[in-house]
């Protein structure tokens, strides 16, 4: 009769291969993703004193130095691009456009907080959207300030640049944290909207910021002749969508 301390070595020393064949579970290749849920309808308090003061550093006359660039081309669009969300009357196709788009660029002199300012124009044949854009020359927190609105193509460029639109989005892009932005929100579906007069201040020195370098950069002459030189796609228009607003924005 063999010993049984003999028989329970024996089964140790037989599973011991068994256990050496499984191999530890491997480590995950997929990189982390990390989402940042930007609350562009209702931002909070603090987020709203910080856009309060980066629109009051914006320059009501400012000082330009001779530097200046202005540009004209198409771009081709094949998915709705994140500055279209917000639109109240936002509408995208589902096929790819074609956007004629104008851009003016001036440089501030050395002693102004922004480095420089640029104002782009862009109408894809279903919509129009007028974005400025602001960079800091030392940035420390912030980095730039952007301003946008939008409205259906429905009548000529001259006319959009010239009727001062109010703004419908505000954004703040900051140094290591995430943006600061607020937008022209609609409601769910059948639903009223949310109550944003809170805001109105904010989107009011936005609106004015914006009208101010319309007239600074002459965008109501630049515009209209820049756009008739480009030469017209020739493409068919394609089905409209209309898409609402969000709730709140992923980043």
């Amino acid at each position: 009769m063999i010993p049984k301390h003999i028989l329970i070595l024996a089964g140790l020393l037989f599973s011991l291969p068994i256990s050496a064949q499984q191999s530890p579970e491997a480590p995950s290749t997929q990189p982390q993703v990390k989402v940042n849920v930007l609350n562009v309808c209702t931002p909070s308090a603090q987020e709203q004193k910080e856009i309060a003061a980066a629109l009051a550093h914006i320059p009501k006359q400012p000082l330009f130095s001779p530097d200046f660039e202005i540009s004209h081309g198409l771009s081709t669009l094949t998915d709705a691009p994140n500055f279209l969300q917000p639109g109240q009357s936002t509408q995208i196709s589902g096929e790819p456009s074609v956007a004629r788009y104008v851009r003016i660029r001036r440089e501030f002199s050395v002693q102004a907080l922004f480095s420089s300012v640029q104002y782009s124009f862009s109408n894809d044949g279903h919509n129009m959207v007028e974005t400025l854009v602001l960079h800091v020359r030392d940035p420390k927190d912030l980095i730039q300030v952007s301003l946008e609105d939008s409205a259906s193509a429905i009548s000529s460029s001259a006319t959009m640049v010239a009727a001062n639109t109010p703004v419908s989005r505000i954004r703040l892009e900051r140094f290591g944290k995430s943006s600061v932005a607020l937008a022209r929100c609609n409601g769910p579906e059948n639903g009223p909207p949310p109550d944003q007069s809170a805001y109105d201040p904010l989107f009011r020195s936005g609106s004015d910021a914006l009208a101010s370098y319309r007239r600074l950069l002459g965008v109501g002459r630049i515009v209209p002749a820049e756009l008739a030189q480009i030469p017209s796609t020739g493409s068919k228009p394609a089905a409209k969508n209309k898409i609402a607003r969000p709730t709140e924005e992923q980043r």
